[in-house]
């Protein structure tokens, strides 16, 4: 049974940015390290800001970081989620190079997807873990119904073993890569991050399991609403 916690904010930036970065810090007492798996799109884009600008205390040293999906285009192409995150985030705070692990767009899918899964993987090893686990991963919602780049109809879906998978959207750049359900339901905290008040009906589609949206198959999840 999906379990989802609803949260309406009025400030959506600043107060779903404060959320995070409290989160972090509790990661950071527990555990020693914050592992924060960013989202692209617009949405998110305006956290990350308010993010870097309202941590100016936060202990970024010990914050990793990696993504959830990218599409394969350089690091310097407009569409993509890494350039994004650096110009909104990675470039603002102090965070350590060797502690962002980016997303190879530029290079050959499928092996960018198995150089990712192999990093993840050898994170995970170190922890003790299965699957690596993020403390907090950042998710974003489209109208219909998908998130990372996980799209209605793809086989990807029903991926059971694999962490990260080369796929194929609908939307340009077709080409993406994405981490796959196993990999998000094992995080400690999925946050969804939603401003669009017209996505209110598919928010509600996904909360009560609507099998016609991907993002029904998070298993449990905290939706920081701004509407």
């Amino acid at each position: 049974m999906n379990t989802h916690t609803t949260l309406h904010i009025a400030d959506f930036a600043t107060d779903a940015a404060r959320t995070i970065l409290d989160l972090g810090r509790t990661a950071i007492i527990e555990r020693g390290l914050f592992r924060l798996g960013l989202a692209g799109g617009d949405t998110p884009r305006i956290v990350y800001a308010a993010m870097a600008e309202g941590g100016a205390d936060f202990p970024w040293a010990k914050t990793q970081i990696t993504f959830g999906d990218e599409r394969c285009v350089p690091p310097e192409d407009k569409d993509s989620n890494y350039r994004m995150a650096r110009e909104s985030l990675l470039s603002a705070a102090p965070i350590a190079q060797g502690n962002v692990f980016r997303m190879h767009g530029e290079i050959d899918p499928a092996a960018a997807a198995a150089e990712y899964e192999a990093k993840l993987a050898a994170v995970a090893m170190r922890c003790g873990e299965a699957r690596y686990v993020h403390d907090v991963l950042l998710l974003g919602l489209g109208p219909d119904g998908h998130t990372a780049s996980l799209f209605p109809g793809s086989p990807a879906l029903d991926e059971s073993t694999r962490n990260v998978i080369p796929v194929i959207g609908p939307k340009p750049p077709p080409q993406r890569l994405t981490m796959t359900f196993p990999l998000i339901n094992a995080a400690r905290r999925v946050i969804f991050l939603v401003k669009d008040a017209g996505k209110a009906q598919v928010v509600a589609e996904v909360q009560a399991g609507d099998p016609r949206h991907p993002a029904s198959r998070v298993t449990s999840a905290t939706w920081l609403l701004g509407f």
